[in-house]
């Protein structure tokens, strides 16, 4: 007897108790709800799981850009802000030149001239200094249209810088106390001894010439224009003594002086006109 009719019959008998089972199964679900509620939750579950990483990729996307606009945003407003301190900076700077330039003014107006001598305010424009200068000069904007002339003073209210060299029109070139030709007639402000007060050139002191050994000088004391050059007139400061020397085998005392001026650091200056002859008492 072939066995294709029983297991014909055991597989349709399984396809009807299979059926039975289903159909009481979603019976019973569609009265209770039950399963529906289980596949439901279980459902909503699992796309909750699968989205998770999709949500929380999509938010890290999002805050990476607000981040980076933010970012963009930041730098920008940091760009304007620099630009600001940077135009404020300037506007200080600017304002501390200004009121700088408004006390060095202000002291040029409140100097009075020596008698008999009238003043012309002149502004730098150019410097010459160091080994490689022909001479220690200055060149000043004030020529011979406003009474310049050759060995004019150049002085400010501190003291002494030069005379004037050379000059045109418009310009005057302005030779320095420092430099070796310049020649300057001086005595102490409280001893009275006089010399001659030479420059040695750039960096180096003032040399004060022909004082005799026996003759009062002390460190520290002034140097002020004697007069006797007819150049400068009688009085003005130059130069601050240094160092004194008083050698045996010299007639003369060796002595060392500094400039009262910054040289190096002038932007206005002084040129005395109009010269009256001054003689000593």
């Amino acid at each position: 007897m072939s066995l294709f009719p029983v297991r014909s019959k055991r597989f349709i008998a399984f396809l009807l108790l299979l059926t039975f089972l289903l159909l009481s199964i979603y019976t019973w679900n569609w009265r209770t709800g039950v399963l529906d509620g289980i596949t439901g939750n279980t459902g909503l579950e699992i796309v909750a799981w699968v989205s998770f990483p999709l949500r929380w990729t999509r938010e890290q996307v999002r805050s990476t850009w607000d981040s980076y606009v933010n970012l963009g945003e930041v730098r920008q407003e940091n760009e304007r802000l620099w630009a600001k301190v940077t135009d404020l900076y300037l506007q200080l700077s600017r304002l501390h030149e200004e009121a700088a330039e408004v006390n060095r003014l202000r002291n040029l107006h409140d100097f009075q001239p020596p008698e008999d001598w009238t003043l012309e305010g002149g502004r730098v424009v150019a410097a010459r200094f160091g080994p490689h200068a022909v001479v220690e000069s200055l060149l000043v904007d004030k020529g011979t249209r406003v009474g310049v002339a050759e060995n004019t003073p150049v002085i400010t209210p501190l003291g002494v810088v030069g005379r004037v060299l050379r000059g045109s029109p418009t310009f005057s070139n302005v030779l320095l106390i420092t430099d070796p030709n310049s020649k300057v007639a001086i005595m102490g402000r409280d001893h009275r001894t006089q010399g001659i007060l030479v420059g040695n050139g750039p960096q180096r002191e003032l040399q004060m010439q022909y004082v005799p050994l026996n003759d009062l000088l002390r460190e520290g004391e002034i140097l002020v224009t004697s007069g006797m050059d007819g150049i400068f007139p009688k009085g003005l400061p130059v130069a601050r003594v240094q160092r004194i020397e008083r050698p045996s085998t010299s007639l003369f005392q060796v002595v060392e002086a500094a400039p009262l001026v910054d040289l190096r650091n002038l932007e206005e200056v002084f040129l005395v006109l109009n010269l009256t002859p001054v003689i000593e008492e």
